[in-house]
């Protein structure tokens, strides 16, 4: 997709955007007042957190897209995605609030992302040209669809706060498009069954978005289940080859199945085991030294349960013979043709799109 350098860049200043808002003007929602232990906060207390690091996910997958998956962009903003955790966690400890901040917050990050990109886009003269990995923009596109599921389901221990269902709905409409982008870049061709088809995706995903964030915390699941299965089977039907022309029908009615069952349970799963195994959330919660989760609650990063639970469906979706790596038969020799020794019977290509 020749426009997914600009496409990925742009998306990627908006979650910096998305970010700087959520540390100056969510995060002081969060914190409560006083140290006292009947005013510790309960479960979905940091619903901020979760908002703003998904924006950092999506600042990373918004340069994986901007380089096509290509490993020259995708080591160095996974690495960016890191440090800016560890600087998300050192900004939260100082407290900002305020128009100002946000300011500076935005226009800081997009500096940075701006320096990032330069510089990966100087690396990139006099190296050999090289395609899209379509590998991992189906695995980025899957991350940002269960992450979407995240954003369209955040909740927050009153479901009160006005800020709560305009900034969950912007980051669910940010990563909608990242998931879109990045399906239609791991495409072999973009053809215009398949730009109808994202568009038409696209609206399908916003709506069922708004729609979540319309309905009361208790009865999201079902929707939440059908947004993830609507959206994932999406991506396989963007990212993945049309033998003939047409998709595989039956190979996207498992990848359906899977897109239906898959991302609530692993993100049940990777919940659980950060409340048991390793409670990751409280550990970030004490190094922004912010209050700690009462005792009868539960302190889970969502976020990256999301990361997890996404990358668990890029192993079940991004399957390589759907994506083009295929050993074709060899074919029986052929006479002599202008064609070359082959001429019309030769071996046929991964995907009749790419005739």
């Amino acid at each position: 997709m020749r426009s997914a350098r600009p496409v990925g860049l742009l998306l990627s200043a908006a979650a910096v955007v998305l970010w700087a808002i959520g540390m100056t003007v969510l995060q002081p929602l969060t914190e409560p007042i006083g140290p006292w232990s009947e005013r510790l906060p309960g479960n979905n207390a940091y619903w901020a957190r979760d908002l703003r690091f998904t924006a950092i996910v999506a600042v990373v997958l918004g340069l994986v897209l901007a380089g096509r998956g290509r490993p020259r962009w995708a080591g160095p903003a996974v690495l960016l995605g890191g440090l800016w955790v560890a600087a998300d966690v050192a900004i939260d400890r100082t407290d900002p609030i305020g128009t100002g901040s946000t300011v500076l917050l935005a226009a800081g990050g997009c500096a940075v992302l701006g320096a990032v990109a330069a510089v990966l886009r100087w690396r990139e003269r006099g190296a050999p040209r090289a395609g899209a990995d379509r590998w991992t923009l189906t695995g980025a596109a899957c991350v940002t669809g269960v992450l979407t599921l995240v954003a369209a389901g955040i909740e927050s221990p009153t479901d009160r706060e006005p800020e709560l269902n305009p900034s969950a709905f912007a980051t669910g409409v940010l990563l909608v498009a990242l998931t879109i982008g990045a399906a239609l870049a791991a495409a072999p061709a973009r053809t215009r069954a398949r730009c109808v088809l994202a568009a038409g995706l696209g609206v399908a995903a916003v709506s069922g978005v708004g729609l979540i964030r319309t309905i009361p915390p208790g009865p999201r699941v079902l929707p939440l289940v059908a947004l993830g299965a609507v959206l994932l089977t999406g991506v396989t039907l963007l990212a993945w080859d049309w033998p003939g022309g047409r998709p595989a029908w039956r190979h996207h009615a498992v990848a359906a199945l899977a897109a239906l069952v898959g991302p609530m349970a692993m993100l049940l799963v990777t919940v659980l085991a950060g409340m048991v195994l390793l409670p990751i959330g409280a550990m970030f919660t004490a190094l922004a030294g912010n209050s700690p989760i009462n005792a009868a609650d539960s302190d889970v990063l969502l976020s990256l349960a999301g990361v997890l639970a996404g990358l668990g469906m890029g192993l079940l979706l991004a399957w390589p013979p759907a994506l083009g790596h295929r050993a074709d038969p060899p074919a029986p020799p052929g006479p002599v043709g202008p064609e070359g020794p082959d001429g019309s019977v030769g071996g046929r290509p991964a995907s009749a799109e790419r005739r």
